[in-house]
C-alpha cells in the first residue's frame, strides 16, 4: 500500500549502486508551524446536542487542540526535524515561559521546538482531561489585541528559528473583527508585514458560529495575502484562502481543520531542478517532486544498550584488506568493470566522461502525440510530478501554465528526452497534463502540473501468455459479472491511498507510540485494508452463485464434441504422479512417482526437443524458465558443451539457434 511521505529522498532507492549522486539539486526544508488558537468565550461553547453520529461533539478550541495533538503525532513520524509550536491567546493567564508577561493574554503552552514524547503527553492529557484544562482554558474578560498576538509570534520565531526555510502561523479563531478602533487594525496590519517580511507565512483558518459566516473582508482579508507566483503574470496563482469550517454543521469540526492544514502541507523538496526545453532557444525553469511514494521502515539511529544508559551510535565505515587486515585508505580505492574475465579499472574523471556522455540533465521536449495513444500498461516506473521554477529563468510560471493548458485543451501528450540529473541514465518520457483536483471540503489534493512517465524500451515489454484455452465469455455471462463489479464498487469508485495506509508501517508507528508515550499497547492492528466480508456478502453473493451456474454450463457447452488437449503437469517432489488411462488422464495423489519418456526424432537424428521447438521458446523469451536438465538434454544432442551455469547455457543455446538461422 502507498503512504505519503514528504521527508524521504524520492527515488533513492532506485540509484545504481556505482552512481554517485548530486545533492545539490536536493533542498531541505524545514518548517517550523506555530498554532496560534483563540480561546474566547464563544470557542469554548459546545455546540448543541444532535443524533447525528457525524455531528460536532467539540468545541471550537478543543478541536483545534485536538487537531494540533493529532498533527504533532504525524509529523514525529513524518517529519522529525520539524518544529511546531502551540500559542493560546484570550487566555485568563499569561505565560510565555521565559518569564516575559509583556505580551498580555498569550499563554505558550507548548514552545516552538521539535516534539518531544513529553510535549505530546501534556498536549494528550490537556485534550483528554477536560477538568484539568479548564482551569488553563479559562478565558479573559476582554478579548487579546490581535496585534499583540503577532508581535509574540514574531519573537518566537526569531529567536526559534531564525534559519528555517518555512515558518509558518496558523491562526484558529472565529472572530472576524478582533480590534475596536481603527488604530489597532494597523497597527495589526504593521505587525503582519513585519511576520512577511521576516519571511513567515500566514494561514487563517476561520471558524463560523453563527448563520452570517465568518467575513474575512472585515479584517483579515488586509491582514492575510494571498500567495502568488514570482511572476505577476502568471496565470497559475496558489491562493491561502481556507474555506470556512463551521461549528455543528453535521460534519465534524476537527475533520474540516485537519483537512485544510494538510492541504497547506509545508512543499515536498524537490527531486530535481533543471531546464525545461520546450523548442530550439525557448527554455524554462522547473522542480520535480514524487507526489506518492511507498515508506517502509526507517531506522534513524542505532542504540548501544550495553551500558548503564542507553547511547545514541555514531557510526563510520572503513575498508580492511583482506590478506593484511590494514586499513585500506579512500584514496587507494579505485572503480572497475569485469569484462571478459579481467578487471578494467577507470580513474574518477573516466568515469565522469562515461556517465556525462549523454549531456547535461534536461528535459526536452521531441514531439506531441494525441493521448489517446499511451497505453495505460506503458507505465513502467514511478511518475514525477513538475512545477515551475522562477529562479533560473523569469516568466517560467506563465510559458508552464500556457503548455499545461493547451495540452489538456488539444488532449495531446509530449514525448520527451529526459535526464533527471548527474550520472543518470536517459529516458524517453511522456509529459502528461494535470488539472487541479480538490477533496469534498473544497481543499486543494493535487495541484495543477505536468506529470513525467517513463516510456519503457522494447525489453521492458513482456510477452503475452499463450491463450491455453479457446473459451470465450457469452454475453450473459458478461452481464452478470458486470452487476457483481458495480454492487463492488469503492466509494465514488475511485481509489484513495491516503485512506488506506500500510497496516505493517502504522502497526510498527502505533508500537513505538505507544513505548514512548507509557500507553497501553494495542492488541491488533486496524487494518484499513481488510475487505469488508460482510457487505461484499451481501451485495454480491447471490449474483456470483448465479455466476458460477452459468458458467459451469456454458463450459460443459463449449467444452462438449472438442478433442481433449494434453496437459502436462510439472511435479515437484513425488506427492503426485500422473496415471494414464484408456478413458482420461487424472492425478493420483501420494501414489508412486512414475517417469515417462517421450522420444520424438528431431531433424539431426536425436531424441528429445526439436530445433523447432526451442526456437519458439527463445521467440517467446521463455528459454531462461527451462529447466537446467532440458538446456543439458539440448545442447547434449547436438553436441555441445554442457558444463557451466545456467546463463552460460541459455548462450550456448542461443548461439546454436543463431548458427542455425532459426
Amino acid at each position: 500500500m502507498a503512504d505519503y511521505t514528504q521527508n524521504n529522498r524520492p527515488g533513492e532507492e532506485e540509484d545504481e549502486e556505482e552512481e554517485e549522486i548530486d545533492d545539490s539539486s536536493y533542498k531541505t526544508i524545514k518548517d517550523a508551524v506555530l498554532f496560534a488558537i483563540d480561546v474566547s468565550a464563544t470557542m469554548l461553547e459546545r455546540p448543541p446536542f444532535s443524533d447525528d453520529k457525524k455531528a460536532d461533539r467539540d468545541s471550537p478550541t478543543s478541536a483545534a487542540l485536538k487537531c494540533a495533538y493529532q498533527l504533532m503525532q504525524q509529523r514525529i513520524i513524518s517529519n522529525p526535524n520539524d518544529m511546531m509550536g502551540i500559542l493560546l491567546f484570550g487566555t485568563e493567564k499569561t505565560d510565555l515561559k521565559d518569564g516575559d508577561n509583556s505580551f498580555q493574554h498569550c499563554y505558550l503552552l507548548s514552545d516552538l521546538d521539535v516534539p518531544s514524547a513529553q510535549d505530546v503527553k501534556q498536549l494528550r492529557d490537556l485534550v483528554e482531561n477536560e477538568e484539568d484544562a479548564a482551569e488553563l482554558l479559562k478565558p479573559a474578560d476582554k478579548p487579546a489585541n490581535i496585534s499583540t498576538v503577532l508581535f509574540c509570534a514574531n519573537q518566537i520565531f526569531t529567536t526559534k528559528a531564525p534559519n528555517f526555510s518555512s515558518r509558518r502561523l496558523f491562526l484558529v479563531t472565529d472572530n472576524d473583527y478582533p480590534v475596536k478602533v481603527k488604530q489597532d487594525k494597523d497597527t495589526a496590519v504593521t505587525r503582519a508585514r513585519d511576520l512577511y517580511d521576516l519571511g513567515c507565512t500566514i494561514d487563517l483558518f476561520p471558524i463560523s458560529r453563527t448563520d452570517s459566516g465568518f467575513d474575512r473582508s472585515k479584517f483579515y482579508n488586509d491582514l492575510v495575502y494571498p500567495t502568488s507566483s514570482s511572476d505577476p503574470d502568471a496565470p497559475i496563482t496558489s491562493a491561502s484562502v481556507t474555506k470556512i469550517a463551521k461549528s455543528g454543521d453535521g460534519i465534524t469540526l476537527l475533520k474540516q481543520l485537519l483537512s485544510s492544514i494538510n492541504s497547506k502541507a509545508a512543499p515536498r523538496r524537490a527531486l530535481f531542478s533543471l531546464p525545461f526545453e520546450i523548442g530550439p532557444g525557448l527554455r524554462i525553469g522547473i522542480k520535480g517532486f514524487i507526489m506518492i511514494k511507498r515508506q517502509e521502515h526507517a531506522k534513524s539511529c542505532y542504540v548501544w544498550v550495553g551500558g548503564e544508559k542507553a547511547q545514541i551510535v555514531s557510526s563510520t565505515t572503513s575498508h580492511m584488506s583482506d590478506d593484511s587486515a590494514r586499513v585500506v585508505e579512500k584514496t587507494e580505492l579505485r572503480k572497475a568493470y569485469k569484462f571478459g574475465g579481467d578487471t578494467i579499472t577507470f580513474t574518477p574523471e573516466e568515469f565522469i566522461q562515461i556517465r556525462q556522455c549523454f549531456g547535461e540533465p534536461i528535459l526536452r521536449i521531441v514531439g506531441f502525440k494525441p493521448m489517446s495513444s499511451l497505453p495505460i500498461w506503458h507505465n513502467t516506473g514511478k511518475a514525477t510530478f513538475i512545477y515551475p521554477s522562477e529562479s533560473d529563468f523569469v516568466g517560467s510560471t506563465r510559458v508552464f501554465s500556457a503548455l499545461q493548458q493547451t495540452l489538456i485543451k488539444t488532449k495531446k501528450m509530449a514525448v520527451a528526452w529526459f535526464i533527471a540529473r548527474r550520472n543518470a541514465a536517459p529516458v524517453i518520457a511522456a509529459i502528461i497534463p494535470g488539472e487541479e483536483k480538490y477533496d469534498e471540503n473544497g481543499e486543494q489534493t493535487m495541484p495543477p502540473g505536468l506529470w513525467i512517465v517513463p516510456l519503457p524500451f522494447a525489453d521492458d515489454l513482456r510477452q503475452s501468455p499463450e491463450q491455453v484455452s479457446n473459451l470465450k465469455a457469452t454475453e450473459e455471462l458478461t452481464d452478470i459479472m458486470r452487476k457483481v463489479v458495480e454492487q463492488l464498487q469503492l466509494p465514488k469508485g475511485v481509489y484513495e491511498p491516503s485512506k488506506y495506509p500500510n497496516p505493517d508501517l502504522q502497526w510498527f508507528y502505533r508500537i513505538l507510540q505507544a513505548m514512548a508515550l507509557e500507553e497501553e499497547v494495542p492488541e491488533k492492528a486496524d487494518d484499513k485494508t481488510v475487505p469488508k466480508y460482510k457487505q461484499i456478502d451481501k451485495r454480491a453473493s447471490a449474483l456470483l452463485e448465479e455466476f458460477g451456474v452459468e458458467f459451469e454450463k456454458e463450459h460443459q457447452s463449449q467444452s462438449r464434441g472438442k478433442p481433449k488437449a494434453s496437459i502436462p503437469v510439472r511435479k515437484r517432489g513425488a506427492a503426485a504422479a500422473v496415471v494414464d488411462d484408456d478413458d482420461d488422464a487424472f492425478v493420483k495423489p501420494n501414489a508412486k512417482r512414475v517417469k515417462k519418456e517421450v522420444k520424438t526424432e528431431d531433424d539431426d537424428g536425436d531424441t528429445g526437443m526439436t530445433d523447432q521447438d526451442m526456437a519458439a521458446i527463445s521467440d517467446r523469451g521463455q528459454i531462461s524458465k527451462q529447466s537446467v536438465a532440458i538446456l543439458k538434454e539440448f545442447l547434449k544432442g547436438r553436441g555441445k558443451n554442457t558444463a557451466g551455469k545456467k546463463i552460460d547455457l541459455i548462450e550456448r543455446v542461443q548461439s546454436y539457434l543463431d548458427s542455425k538461422g532459426l
